[in-house]
């Protein structure tokens, strides 16, 4: 297939790769012309994957319209706060029966939109589908085993992305419940910054294991308010998601969150990450989305108090401790 990726950021690069050893024709739309070029003549990302060899097959570029021009999907890998611009122009560029593929993990904060939902209304008609799932960028390049989720209303739709995407080492699974998938997506990115924090602050295991059970529990609610289905969210783009996202080492959320642990402010914490976390933003809008559904949000509530409103983390994490006790 014919195929363009938009977002030149570590898992947009490793996205592109994959689908270019998988022998798709890849177009890589990104902003930084010097790393295109360093694309096309090297075959590297020398921002995100320095020394790392790059597929021959993905062509680089800073111009959006050839990167879509006969595209049959396209492939959205930008920041959230960009998603809304993005689709704008891709209203007018795409194809009209061109595939969009939401790979953001995030909402659009100022109308708590989906990615999806963000898409349908900015370049109309065209099939959408949604991809999610437990998948470091960097394991991606590297061809490690991995497996995703795609998601479509329409299952034919995520059949064919799935189609697309899956080799001996990458395996998509198919699903229609967009909002379980692209929900579960988001919201863990709260939670790894919370798991982030314990490790900063130099708990252990047991308190980790109780962050991630009931953080799931907190994602499954505000999910299924919102039209997800519950079994989603102990698939791969749920309990995956999040045990990878909460646990490992390549997770820059978590690493926001250890930084914060350690008595770093939130700026500070930002420029030592040096990459786009999503979950800084995704918190307030997640608390306003949980607000507008009437779902209780403890740990995304104090998870705030703590990026927006500057409060101790160890104060934080006292307060979800002596809260009144409950029923599990």
């Amino acid at each position: 297939m014919r195929l363009a990726v938009l977002g030149g950021g570590s898992w947009g690069t490793a996205l592109a790769a994959h689908l270019a050893r998988s022998g798709h024709d890849v177009r890589l739309w990104l902003r930084d012309a010097a790393v295109a070029r360093a694309i096309n003549e090297r075959h590297e990302n020398p921002r995100y994957f320095p020394g790392l060899p790059l597929p021959p097959g993905i062509d680089a570029g800073t111009a959006l319209a050839p990167a879509v021009s006969g595209a049959e999907a396209v492939f959205v890998v930008v920041p959230s706060q960009a998603g809304r611009a993005v689709y704008r122009e891709l209203g007018a560029l795409a194809a009209p029966d061109a595939l969009l593929v939401s790979a953001t993990k995030g909402f659009d904060t100022e109308t708590l939109q989906r990615m999806s939902e963000v898409a349908a209304e900015e370049a109309p008609g065209r099939p959408l589908a949604v991809l999610s799932g437990p998948s470091f960028a960097a394991e991606v390049l590297a061809g490690q085993p991995t497996a995703v989720v795609v998601a479509s209303a329409d299952l034919a739709v995520a059949e064919r992305v799935q189609r697309a995407l899956s080799t001996a080492a990458f395996r998509a699974y198919s699903s229609d419940d967009v909002a379980g998938v692209e929900l579960a997506g988001a919201l863990k990115n709260i939670i790894a910054i919370a798991a982030g924090i314990l490790d900063g602050l130099g708990l252990g295991q047991n308190t980790l294991a109780a962050l991630i059970t009931r953080g799931l529990a907190e994602i499954a609610r505000l999910s299924v308010a919102c039209g997800a289905r519950a079994d989603t969210l102990s698939g791969l783009a749920g309990l995956g998601d999040l045990v990878l996202t909460c646990t490992g080492a390549l997770s820059r959320n978590r690493h926001v969150g250890q930084a914060l642990g350690r008595g770093l402010t939130l700026e500070q914490a930002l420029e030592e990450t040096a990459m786009v976390a999503e979950g800084v933003r995704t918190t307030p809008a997640a608390c306003a989305l949980a607000l507008r559904q009437g779902v209780d949000m403890p740990i995304a509530t104090q998870m705030r108090e703590v990026l927006t409103r500057g409060k101790s983390p160890r104060t934080a994490l006292e307060e979800l401790m002596l809260r009144s006790l409950k029923r599990e």
